[in-house]
């Protein structure tokens, strides 16, 4: 009999903890879940608390955890960034899902990866705010960053122990969004809630939002580069509309390896969840006689300048990631809420990055500016750069 495995998660309410918890629920003979938390979706949670009985929980305020903690008194709750980290840190817990969107998992995530755990990495921020940090602290408490993105997680499975060095390029495919056929001179006419339409995957708003702009996509070039040790140089982007292949890597030989699949979150979560094994998931076969074909184009950088500005932090690295991490949620943040036009996201992002260059080169640069050595020069840069991006947003509103 197979030993069930400890699970916490990190965002249960969210996107990834939903497909995380129905891939749990398809086999709880394997799983069993230790620890949860939430931001803000305090009846939700209780909820799972009521199906899966975990031992801790963590909500965002101590109001919520009361709450929590006098519908279940059995149950030990937390709250705020300490609660986090001491979910992260759970002893009984085996495998973390890192699923807390934003830089508000970086933390935790790092918490998790120094105890030395199998880290199921859905969310973007840690690599792309403090990779070598994580990679480093990785190495040296024997955790394994699983990649569960699902063109990290194609690259994890093709790759399957294959020596790294025999690889000529990692391939990442981009389903291209909601205006991958959108005439350019119209994109200054997008509405909200066509960017929020996305033709292959069901997301949270400011994934959906990165997807359009394509800013996901550098983001995860970023990640890329640390999870598989590539350098940039050989990292390649191409729009594959269906999103069947979520990844392909050509190897020294010419031959390529790709994964393929249908676009559902639970497909690389539960290749994390049952790493080495591989799990039954009842969702439907992959019938290629009835896709009939794959499509595959460049990437127009005029349609995605935002792709653009991403590979670019990540050729520079230091602390530019951080600093483009912070002022693109900002900025998204500010679309989201109506304030900006589609066409501004990439125009305010490209002033902020302008305004760090300058900054980056004068004699009293503050040091997170130039480097990231902590996490909290990750912080701090992620900060500088929200902080940047507003006053942008701001003089453009006075202008």
């Amino acid at each position: 009999m197979t030993r069930q495995k400890n699970i916490s998660i990190l965002g249960a309410t969210g996107s990834i903890g939903d497909s995380t918890l129905s891939v749990i629920r398809q086999h709880p003979d394997r799983f069993r879940i230790v620890s949860l938390t939430c931001h803000r979706s305090v009846e939700k949670l209780c909820e799972l608390i009521h199906e899966f009985r975990p031992e801790k929980v963590s909500v965002h305020s101590t109001s919520e955890a009361r709450h929590v903690r006098e519908a279940f008194p059995e149950l030990e709750v937390f709250s705020g960034k300490e609660g986090l980290i001491n979910i992260a840190e759970d002893p009984d817990a085996q495998i973390v899902v890192a699923g807390i969107v934003g830089s508000a998992g970086l933390f935790p995530t790092f918490s998790a990866v120094s105890s030395g755990k199998n880290v199921a990495l859905a969310n973007k921020e840690p690599l792309v705010m403090a990779g070598r940090l994580f990679i480093e602290e990785a190495s040296k408490s024997g955790a394994k960053i699983l990649p569960t993105d699902s063109e990290h997680n194609a690259i994890f499975q093709v790759l399957n122990g294959r020596t790294q060095d025999k690889i000529r390029k990692l391939v990442l495919t981009a389903s291209g969004g909601p205006f991958r056929d959108l005439p350019l001179e119209q994109f200054p006419h997008i509405r909200l809630e066509d960017a929020l339409s996305h033709p292959n995957w069901e997301m949270g708003n400011k994934i959906t939002i990165d997807s359009a702009t394509m800013m996901n996509k550098g983001l995860e070039v970023i990640e890329a580069r640390w999870l598989f040790d590539m350098p940039v140089e050989k990292i390649e982007v191409v729009i594959h509309r269906e999103s069947i292949i979520h990844s392909m890597v050509e190897f020294c030989d010419g031959s390529t390896l790709a994964q393929l699949g249908f676009p559902d979150m639970r497909i690389p979560i539960s290749y994390c969840l049952g790493w080495p094994e591989r799990l039954e998931l009842e969702l439907p076969n992959l019938d290629l006689t009835k896709i009939g074909s794959l499509n595959f184009t460049s990437v127009e950088p005029t349609r995605y300048p935002c792709l653009e500005l991403a590979i670019d932090a990540a050729r520079m690295d230091r602390s530019v990631p951080a600093v483009l991490n912070g002022a693109n949620e900002a900025v998204v943040e500010s679309y989201l809420k109506g304030h900006l036009h589609f066409v501004e996201i990439a125009k305010l992002l490209q002033d902020v990055m302008s305004g760090y260059q300058s900054i980056s080169q004068k004699p009293d640069c503050p040091s997170y500016l130039r480097d990231i050595q902590t996490l909290e020069d990750a912080v701090k840069a992620d900060q500088w750069g929200r902080e940047e991006a507003q006053q942008r947003m701001q003089e453009r509103v006075a202008a």
